[in-house]
Order: structure tokens, then sequence, then C-alpha cells
């Protein structure tokens, strides 16, 4: 089926789980006041956050900068630089807040661009409600050695909002790929990402249709206290390195209420990441919710303190997953998921301290990224695959401290089971299928 034919039949579909995800407030967002947890809690979550810094505050009205007003009547095929003027004039115009428009009901080409901070107005609103296409020739990329389409860079208090679409046009990179055409060289530089944010703190992306990127579709790297909320997020699901929402080197992070259809990670969490919380979550098709991969080439990796709650899974290839390196070093601890649905999934619940995405075998290795402190409650639905539980650890580093709560996993027409390896296990209340504690 052609991306043309999938997409609106995949956008219909998500946008009624959508209508299912409430709005979360900013108490429950981030519940805390001090930066320590609540008494109640039984997970992490985020840290405190200043959220009523994001409500409108009394004061002059901000400037709007309408990208038209800069959009020469001649140029049709590029629109990059009239973007780049009125993102300058409203980046650096005033001392108050400002407002980039992308008007409704037009379609804006833009080569790789980059929007660049520090900037002078006390907050800026980036207000897309048209549509932004990547171009589709893949040597734009490619002749100038570059990974990103559009870029936020170090800017504070910035919103990207409007209900507009963000179109990658990957369908080239995606044939292209050796993971989908065998005779296609593979290359090992990083993924490409259509939106990429840098250095961003204070910031806010909500409300944004976002298809077909060319790899990774929205990554959150080096910034501190994020909300990213209402996205739709499409592509194949056989479009090879499409990761949904890929959050890198950051500090308090709440994902709540996307639906994410894509063909990997629908959320995937690297090292560096801390405070992560994502809830009301939507996956389907994908590779499911993923902490990792950690430890690459061994190097020194850590993710702590994450929760994932509330998400639906649907027909996805792995549920939740922790997938580590061996030959890593650091550690992934204090990470919970809990409240989860999953339907047709192939691996729901999934620890690989072994992980190997490589056409050559990954040799055994002395050292590992450390797994402690995981916990797993009230996780229910169906396994399309006899191993619902698979926990793969590190014959040098065990995994420790994984508690199974209330985790009710049943087949597709045949039984399950638990595997496990190098784990201990803590079973509490009632859980199918048993993972016997090894010690």
């Amino acid at each position: 089926m052609g991306t043309k034919k999938l997409l609106p039949t995949s956008i219909s579909t998500m946008t009624i789980f959508l209508c299912m995800f409430t709005h979360i407030n900013a108490e429950e967002a981030f519940p805390f006041v001090d930066g320590t947890y609540p008494s109640e809690a039984e997970g992490p979550t985020a840290e405190s956050s200043d959220m009523d810094e994001l409500e409108l505050n009394p004061g002059p009205p901000p400037r709007v900068v309408d990208v038209d007003d800069y959009r020469e009547r001649a140029d049709d095929d590029d629109h990059t630089e009239a973007f780049l003027q009125a993102w300058k004039e409203a980046c650096n115009s005033s001392d108050y807040p400002s407002v980039l428009l992308v008007p409704e009901g037009k379609t804006y080409l833009l080569m790789p661009v980059s929007f660049n901070g520090p900037c002078r107005a006390t907050t800026i609103t980036a207000t897309i409600r048209g549509t932004l296409e990547a171009p589709s020739n893949r040597s734009v990329w490619l002749d100038r050695d570059l990974q990103e389409w559009i870029t936020f860079d170090n800017i504070d208090h910035l919103r990207v909002v409007g209900g507009g679409t963000i179109n990658g046009n990957g369908h080239e990179w995606w044939i292209n790929s050796c993971k989908t055409n065998q005779s296609m060289q593979c290359v090992s530089a990083g993924n490409l990402q259509a939106l990429y944010f840098r250095r961003c703190n204070h910031l806010v992306v909500e409300g944004l249709q976002i298809i077909d990127s060319m790899q990774m579709h929205v990554v959150i790297a080096y910034s501190w206290r994020v909300l990213v909320s209402r996205l739709l997020i499409a592509a194949p699901g056989w479009s090879p390195n499409t990761d949904g929402i890929h959050v890198s080197n950051s500090r308090e992070v709440l994902i709540s209420g996307c639906i994410i259809s894509t063909g990997d990670d629908c959320i995937s969490i690297v090292t560096g990441s801390m405070f992560v919380r994502a809830t009301g979550i939507f996956c389907g098709p994908g590779h499911g919710i993923s902490i990792g991969s950690l430890g690459a080439n061994k190097s020194w990796a850590h993710v702590s303190d994450v929760l994932v709650e509330k998400a639906t899974l649907v027909g996805t290839t792995n549920g939740v997953r922790i997938k580590t390196w061996q030959g890593g070093d650091g550690y992934a601890e204090r990470i919970t998921f809990q409240d989860i649905s999953m339907h047709n999934v192939t691996n729901p619940v999934i620890i690989d301290q072994n992980y190997c995405d490589s056409k050559t075998p990954c040799h055994e290795q002395g050292s590992a990224v450390a797994i402690n402190n995981i916990r797993y409650r009230n996780i229910r639905g169906t396994s399309s695959s006899k191993i619902a539980i698979n926990f793969v650890c590190s014959n040098s580093v065990h995994c420790d401290g994984i508690v199974m709560q209330d985790v009710s996993l049943v087949g597709e027409g045949t039984y399950v089971s638990c595997s496990y390896m190098n784990a201990r296990v803590v079973e509490l209340g009632y859980n199918f299928p048993y993972c016997r504690a090894e010690m």
C-alpha cells in the first residue's frame, strides 16, 4: 500500500484515539514543588516545573510577524529565505513576546534551515497553521552532509504550535535504505531528523501533524523543561528508522496525548535523559516505546527516572523495551512502565542487554550498561509471540531490582511464557505469565 493511500486511513484511525486522551494540566504534569517525589508515588515522574510560565501573562500584545510579508511573488519554489528573514525579525525585534505566523491553507517548501537564538523577545511562538514541506531530492542533504531539516537551536521560552502539518517527504529515503533495499550500501552516519530542538529550555511543542519524516520525526536534545503534547506523527510501518519522538541528553520532559504510527520506535529515550514522563500515548504500528539503545561502540550511557504510563500499543513489534549494547558502560535505573494496554504485540515486555543492530555478529563483551530498579505495573493485553516477557541480561552485569506487579498477558490463541536470563525478578500481586525469581 502506498503512502498516499495509507496516510488518510492512519490519520483517521489515530484521530479517534486522540479524542480518548484528556489534556493534562500543569498540576498533573509536574506534581512536585521541591524536586522530590510525593510520599504516595510508586515510580519516577518528571521533576517540578514552572509550568505557569507557559500561560499568557498580562502585558503588551505580542508582535506578529507573518512569513508571507517576506515572500517574494516570484519565489514559488523555495521559501527558506522568507522564513529566515521573518525569524530574524520575530526573534530580535523587541523585548516583548513575538509570534512567527505561518498562515493557514498554504504550502511552503523549506530547504534545510536552522532558526537560531538566543532571542531578544521574551517569548517566541512559531504558529504553524499551513504546511511545511521538505524537498524530496535526497541530494539536498547528502551533498552538504546535513542531518537536520528544521532546527531550533539555543532558544529559551519557545512555543511551536498551530495545528499545521510538517511533511518530511521521506519516501525517497526509505526506498534507498539498506533496511528496505538490500542492494543499497548501509551508511553508519546518524539519523536524519525532521524537527530538531537543540538547547531549548522551557519549550512547548503542541498540536501539530508531523508526517513522513526521512528518518526521526521529532528530536529533543540538550534541553530542559519540555512539554510535547497532542502531536499526530505518522509514517508507513515499513519506513526504516522513522522514530516518532526521540529524547537525548534532556531533563524534565513531559510527552502527553500523542498518537504515533511509524516504522521504528514510537518513543525512544537515550543517554543523558532524566526525569522523563510519557503519558496518554497511542503507539502502532512501530517498534514500541524504548529506553535505548544505550552503550553502542563501548560508550558510557545513562538514563534515569523515567515514567511511561497510560499507553496503548497495537500491533507493534515490541511493547515496552530497554535495549543496551554489550561492551558499553553506565546505567539505566528507576524506570517505571504502568497502566499500559497491549493488543497483538510481538514482544510485550522485553529487556535486551545484548542488543545488536548489525549485519555482523556482536561478540560477547566483559562489560555492559547496568539495569537497575525497573518496575512493571498493571500491564495487560495480548502477545502475538509465545514469549510475552523476555529478560535477556548480561553474563557480566546482571539486571537487578525488576518488579512485576499485576502484569497479565495472554497469547493470541497460544500459551505464553516468561523467559529470563541473569535477572533478579520480584513478583507482586497477580502476574501471568509468572517469572520465577532468580538469585
